[in-house]
C-alpha cells in the first residue's frame, strides 16, 4: 500500500528536529509506538524509504512525524528538512515493535524518544501515565525533544541525562549500569528502550544482568 499525501505544516521542535504534519488518508490507523516507511515524492527520492514513527494520535485529523535532520550528508532527512507545506510524501503500511504493556521505565537516547511520544501522549490523554518514568539521554539541553511537553506530562518522572554539557539541573554522563542501579527501583517492571543501536544493545544487556525479565524489555529488533 502506498499513499501520496501533502505536507500541511512543518514546525521547529529543536535546532535540528522538525515536526511534519501531513494529510491523513481515510481509514489510516496505527497503534502508539508504530511506524511506517516514508519517502519524498520526487523522482530522485521516491524509492529512498526510511522508517519514521508516528508522534500523533489516531484521533488527530492529521498525521505527525518528528524527524531529526542529519545534515552532514545529502540524505533523506536532510532533504526532508528542505521541504515546505504543499510538498508531497509517500506513506506505506504501518508496522512496529514498540508496544506498551503496563507501567514501567522508558529509556531513550536522542531521536529514540520518537516511538515513545505517541505512547506517552496517549497515556496522558487517558490519565494513565501513573508511575511511568522516563530516562532521556542527550548531548546538551538544546537537544531535548519536546522538553516542555515531557515535563508537563511526566513532571518529576522525567529525568534527563546530558553527556556533553555540564548543567546543574540535569544528571551528567550516560545511562550505564551505575545509573540504572541507582535510579531503577523495580527491575520486574517493563522497560521500553529506543536509541542508537550501540546504546540499545548496551542497555538491554545491562538490564538483563541486573535482573530484568528479557520478555519485559521492549525494543525494536
Amino acid at each position: 500500500m502506498e499513499k501520496i499525501v501533502k505536507i500541511l505544516e512543518i514546525t521547529d521542535v529543536t535546532h535540528n528536529v522538525k515536526a511534519f504534519r501531513i494529510e491523513k488518508p481515510d481509514g489510516y490507523r496505527f497503534e502508539p509506538g508504530q511506524a511506517t516507511e516514508v519517502s519524498i515524492n520526487k523522482p530522485e527520492w521516491k524509492d529512498e524509504k526510511r522508517p519514521f514513527t508516528f508522534t500523533s494520535l489516531n484521533e488527530w485529523p492529521y498525521l505527525e512525524f518528528t524527524i531529526k535532520g542529519y545534515h552532514d550528508h545529502d540524505g533523506v532527512t536532510h532533504n526532508l528538512h528542505q521541504l515546505n507545506a504543499g510538498d508531497e510524501l509517500i506513506l506505506r503500511d504501518v508496522w512496529g515493535a514498540i508496544q506498551y504493556k503496563t507501567d514501567g521505565y522508558f529509556i531513550a537516547g536522542g531521536a529514540g524518544i520518537t516511538p515513545f511520544i505517541a505512547i506517552l501522549r496517549h497515556l496522558h490523554k487517558d490519565r494513565k501515565l501513573r508511575t511511568n518514568q522516563l530516562f532521556f539521554a542527550n548531548k546538551t539541553e538544546k537537544d531535548i525533544i519536546y522538553h516542555h511537553e515531557l515535563d508537563a506530562m511526566l513532571g518529576k518522572n522525567a529525568q534527563y541525562i546530558l553527556s556533553v554539557e555540564q548543567n546543574p539541573k540535569y544528571d551528567s554522563g550516560h545511562i550505564d549500569k551505575a545509573y540504572l542501579t541507582k535510579h531503577v527501583k523495580d527491575f520486574s517492571k517493563p522497560f521500553y528502550v529506543c536509541g542508537p543501536d550501540e546504546m540499545v544493545n548496551g542497555i538491554v544487556a545491562i538490564l538483563k544482568e541486573l535482573g530484568a525479565d528479557p520478555d519485559s524489555v521492549v525494543f525494536e529488533k
